[in-house]
């Protein structure tokens, strides 16, 4: 069996921050947060389990208690953790409990696992303020949990949507929350 990786931590390189996101399929918050100006790196992974080194399969069976997330290296003098926060909350609904369309289970809860008490800080603030907010018809099932361990996914998740566009979850899925995210953040984060 391979060597296992797992990053715990709030910095990858000088300058920089990780922020870990859960909200379903992590292929498309990775298809997002990958196109976002100030976003270095965007792995995604499994977090917030009991069983360690877990495999895909394990994750999907629901039996490991990892989420699929996204860890995304960013530049906090280009992109904030705020903003960040903003894409994340518009392109998955968390308002569902445990699913994100036809992906049902708790491997796709809406879960932020911060880095540090600033960002538990920002997210917590950004919830209640959703919360209270009069337009939002049930409230935030979000959950806001400390990161313990990040066990990256195997390599063939990785960029999954650049790699295939073409594949079928993608056209149906991944392509609609990108027009979605484009069409509400364009002019705020145009691409390059």
């Amino acid at each position: 069996m391979g060597e296992t990786k797992q990053q715990v931590g709030t910095e990858q390189k000088t300058g920089t921050e990780l922020a870990t996101f859960g909200g379903g399929c992590f292929w498309c918050l990775d298809a997002v947060f990958s196109e976002l100006p100030g976003v270095i790196s965007v792995v995604s992974g499994y977090a917030g389990g009991q069983s360690v080194a877990p495999t895909y399969e394990e994750v999907c069976s629901g039996r490991s208690g990892h989420a699929e997330v996204v860890q995304v290296t960013f530049d906090p003098g280009r992109v904030s953790f705020m903003d960040l926060l903003e894409v994340f909350f518009a392109i998955h609904d968390p308002t569902t409990l445990n699913r994100q369309g036809a992906d049902v289970g708790t491997q796709y809860r809406s879960v932020i696992f911060y880095h540090s008490a600033a960002q538990r800080e920002a997210a917590a603030s950004l919830i209640d303020r959703f919360n209270l907010d009069d337009d939002l018809s049930k409230p935030l099932v979000t959950q806001l949990l400390p990161l313990a361990v990040f066990y990256p996914a195997e390599g063939y998740h990785q960029g999954y949507f650049a790699k295939h566009p073409e594949q079928g979850y993608c056209q149906a899925v991944i392509s609609p929350k990108l027009r979605k995210f484009r069409q509400q953040f364009g002019n705020r984060f145009p691409r390059s």
